[in-house]
């Protein structure tokens, strides 16, 4: 499996091509919709390998809060999942870029990093977020993600990993790309 590191201050941005529901970490991140109740993609295969306890409290939460708004995050357990969390992050649908779809993608990286702080979490997998079903173009959101991870470790931040676990070479190598293009500009 490939695998790209980087360390900022005490955290480790890693990359690496595999699947999130298979990831030995405190949490992972899922590409969810609003509403929370699963769906296609790294969002339905988060939810048929975590069983039917994720489902149950995305609609407890759904029930307290409503819809998950874009750019926002919530978190549950991780049912059958080795994770112990998924928090559950609404990027944006790509419209060319004029809905302000950078700052939503760049506010659902920046809450599921602040939910992994309040829980004491030091460990967590992101999907490349958007760039599926919501059409995001990849290089565009590689450079967003890591950015706002990178910021984010540079402030003071507890977490010792932050992985990106990415499907595909092509998505796998814009990130890497974008990670080797952030840490040359350091």
């Amino acid at each position: 499996m490939a695998e790209v590191s980087r360390e900022v201050n005490a955290t480790r941005i890693s990359l690496v091509r595999g699947d999130i529901t298979k990831q030995s970490i405190d949490a992972i991140v899922n590409a969810a919709n609003s509403g929370l109740l699963g769906g296609g993609g790294v969002d339905g295969a988060i939810h048929r390998a975590g069983g039917p306890a994720i489902l149950e409290e995305c609609k407890q939460i759904r029930n307290l809060q409503g819809p998950c708004a874009p750019g926002q995050a919530v978190i549950t357990g991780g049912g059958n999942l080795i994770a112990k969390h998924v928090i559950h992050a609404v990027g944006p649908i790509w419209r060319g870029g004029t809905t302000n779809e950078a700052d939503t993608l760049a506010s659902a990286y920046r809450a599921s990093l602040s939910l992994a702080q309040a829980f004491d979490l030091k460990t967590i997998a992101f999907p490349s977020i958007s760039t599926g079903a919501y059409g995001y173009p990849v290089d565009a959101a590689a450079a967003i993600a890591i950015s706002t991870v990178t910021e984010f470790c540079q402030r003071d931040s507890a977490l010792t990993e932050v992985r990106f676990v990415l499907f595909d070479e092509f998505t796998f190598n814009a990130y890497a790309d974008a990670l080797n293009q952030s840490f040359s500009a350091l």
